[in-house]
């Protein structure tokens, strides 16, 4: 039996990046709206808001980067929501971006495969069932 690689080519990665300690509040809000899952991971930010230190203001500049590989079918309705969820139309609270990902491989389970590679029916065959 030969391995075969199941690509998945209709995928987005949106990656959030927010203060440390608000990921969860991302990954929460991803799941609600149909998202698997997602992978963390810690940062350290730097630009502009590092220089108000000098003022006497606190900048936190610790992040957590927060990634999500979904469909592209789902892909704005869990963009929106987690925009929503963490409050990203304030300033300092994070951004968050989408790119569309050219070529996946992970596990597939066989009865997923199969309906993703069965051909659909044609006008012609429809109508004769």
């Amino acid at each position: 039996m030969g391995r075969n690689i199941v690509v998945l080519t209709d995928v987005m990665l949106i990656t959030c990046i927010v203060q440390r300690g608000r990921a969860e509040r991302v990954v929460k809000a991803a799941q609600e709206a149909g998202a698997q899952g997602a992978t963390i991971h810690f940062a350290r930010g730097m630009g502009i808001q590092e220089r108000l230190g000098i003022l006497g203001i606190t900048i936190d500049a610790e992040k957590e980067v927060v990634k999500i590989v979904v469909s592209t079918e789902q892909a704005d309705r869990i963009f929106e929501k987690i925009y929503l969820a963490v409050h990203l139309e304030k300033p300092g609270r994070g951004f968050m971006y989408m790119t569309r990902l050219e070529k996946v491989a992970t596990y597939v389970p066989p009865e997923v495969v199969a309906q993703l590679t069965t051909p659909p029916l044609n006008e012609l065959e429809t109508m004769m069932l």
